[in-house]
């Protein structure tokens, strides 16, 4: 895959499609650009060009030190977009992706047709700032795949670990043979766990969807809910499944984000 020289770093990347519409992808937290491997096909099938990308700190991009941010890791989204001539496209993050949408949104509205916050909070709160302090404290003792291993139990519903077994233990093998070095993991955790847009999302102006997964444990509903509640105009939509929605049910999840970027695409 080509890579991008941005920032004083290298961004891998996969550009697919030959739509007049780009729809840029952000990953979560310790996920490479496959991330979205469900959700592509959809995509250039409804006739889109799709960009995703390993953000800074995870698969075959730069791994600097740490600790990083959302707006540094949104300044890199936007050097790859310049650097790729793409504007006016419509952005989604999933995770610490839509912290990174929100950073990117605030910062840099005339690159954007529309943007979508997928499974994602404005700021961690005393919930999720527990558990990512647990995950610091593990991860150099453990590694980051044990940690990882952890992650795969909030992720998914009760269902899929009861009916979705040969699933299931594809990603269980993904998430223990991981080689994200510990550094880098703490570089990108840092992101999630100092993120907070949640005094400047009113100043969000454009068109945008709040997605959650209707059973998500990991990032409650409820904080996704208050992105929505604090960017006027914004959208709320919720599909089945949990902070693993994109894969335990992806063509709703596709078919919910279809439905909503295709009232914002060009012409």
């Amino acid at each position: 895959m080509p890579v991008a020289r941005v920032n004083d770093i290298e961004l891998n990347y996969k550009l697919e499609g030959d739509g007049e519409d780009t729809i840029v992808l952000v990953n979560g937290l310790a996920d490479d650009l496959e991330t979205w491997v469900l959700q592509v096909d959809d995509f250039l099938a409804a006739g889109y060009r799709v960009l995703r990308f390993d953000n800074r700190g995870i698969g075959s991009s730069s791994k600097p030190a740490g600790p990083y941010s959302s707006r540094m890791l949104a300044d890199d989204a936007k050097a790859l977009a310049d650097s790729l001539g793409i504007t006016g496209f419509h952005l989604m993050g999933v995770s610490m992706g839509g912290m990174i949408a929100q950073e990117y949104a605030l910062a840099y509205p005339a690159d954007l047709r529309s943007v979508t916050f997928a499974c994602t909070y404005a700021a961690p709160g005393p919930f999720c700032s527990r558990m990512f302090a647990m995950w610091a404290d593990m991860a150099p003792v453990l590694g980051v795949p044990f940690v990882m291993r952890d992650v795969t139990l909030w992720a998914f519903t009760v269902p899929f670990f009861e009916q979705r077994t040969a699933e299931l233990e594809e990603f269980e093998i993904a998430m223990r043979y991981m080689d994200q070095p510990v550094h880098a993991y703490l570089a990108q955790l840092a992101v999630i766990q100092a993120h907070d847009t949640a005094s400047r999302l009113g100043e969000i102006t454009t068109p945008s969807l709040v997605l959650a997964g209707e059973e998500d444990i990991l990032i409650p509903v409820a904080l996704s809910r208050r992105i929505h509640e604090g960017i006027p105009g914004s959208e709320w939509a919720t599909t089945k499944g949990g902070h693993g929605c994109i894969w335990e049910h992806p063509a709703e999840f596709n078919r919910t984000y279809l439905d909503f970027v295709a009232r914002y695409r060009k012409g």
